[in-house]
Order: C-alpha cells, then sequence, then structure tokens
C-alpha cells in the first residue's frame, strides 16, 4: 500500500513539473485553400503579450514584397519582418485578445490561437464577429 501510494506521489511530481504548451518558436503557415507552405512565422512573447513576425516567405512572387493594402503604420513596410500576430494573452488552453494581420489584403481580426491534438499544430483562426477563416500551422523543429 505505502509503495502504492510512493509511485503515485512520484508520477505526479514528475509531471507537475513538465513545461506546458507553448505556441514560442516558429511556425509554418499552410494555405487553407492549396495546401501548401506559405511562410515562416516567429512567435515571441514581450511585456507578457504574444506576437508574431513573417520572417520568411516561400516562394514569393516577387523579391522584397510590401504590404500595399495595410493601413496606418504598416503600409509599404516590407512584408519581411511585418508583425502580423499583436497582443494575444494565455487564456486557459487558448491565446486570443489580440489581432492578426492579413498582409494580403491589409485587413486586420481578432485572432485567438489553440493547438490542435498535439503541441506541433497550431490552430490559427482569425475572426469579425461571427465570421471566422481557420487556418492550421506547423511548428517548425
Amino acid at each position: 500500500m505505502i509503495k502504492n501510494v510512493l509511485v503515485f506521489f512520484l508520477v505526479f511530481f514528475m509531471f507537475s513539473f513538465l513545461p506546458a504548451q507553448s505556441v514560442l518558436g516558429k511556425w509554418k503557415s499552410i494555405d487553407d485553400s492549396t495546401g501548401k507552405a506559405r511562410s515562416i512565422i516567429e512567435i515571441y512573447e514581450s511585456d507578457g503579450k504574444i506576437y508574431g513576425k513573417i520572417i520568411e516567405l516561400i516562394d514569393p512572387k516577387s523579391k522584397n514584397p510590401i504590404c500595399r493594402e495595410c493601413k496606418g503604420a504598416n503600409k509599404n513596410k516590407p512584408i519581411i519582418g511585418l508583425v502580423i500576430i499583436n497582443g494575444l494573452s494565455k487564456n486557459e488552453d487558448v491565446y486570443d485578445g489580440g489581432t492578426i494581420l492579413n498582409p494580403e489584403n491589409g485587413k486586420t481580426y481578432d485572432c485567438r490561437l489553440k493547438f490542435e491534438d498535439d503541441e506541433d499544430t497550431l490552430q490559427v483562426r482569425g475572426y469579425l464577429a461571427f465570421f471566422y477563416k481557420t487556418q492550421y500551422w506547423k511548428r517548425i523543429k
């Protein structure tokens, strides 16, 4: 009996120090209509918030594309280096409360990030009211 209790506490103790899932790192964005990889996004933390920027384009149509459709401070900025995920916070099993920018049309949407069945697939959802679009990004190891 004491052996079983000790084993239980040992297993519990080991699992309590496993790292929690984190969205931080590099992700390959996958186009939801073609299934092809489009870019590499680096997700990072700054001042307790989550951000993501484009660090590489896969098969770009032009050498140094700029965000022609973006508004405000992002207008005509290079797409490589552009911060597209802004100000998300962890809320139980999702990251939300911030926005995501679509550099193709320059529009900004509310954003939610959530892991799929494993921590190598990230559900990225941009939404406006009840309308949303979801992509699945793959972690780069």
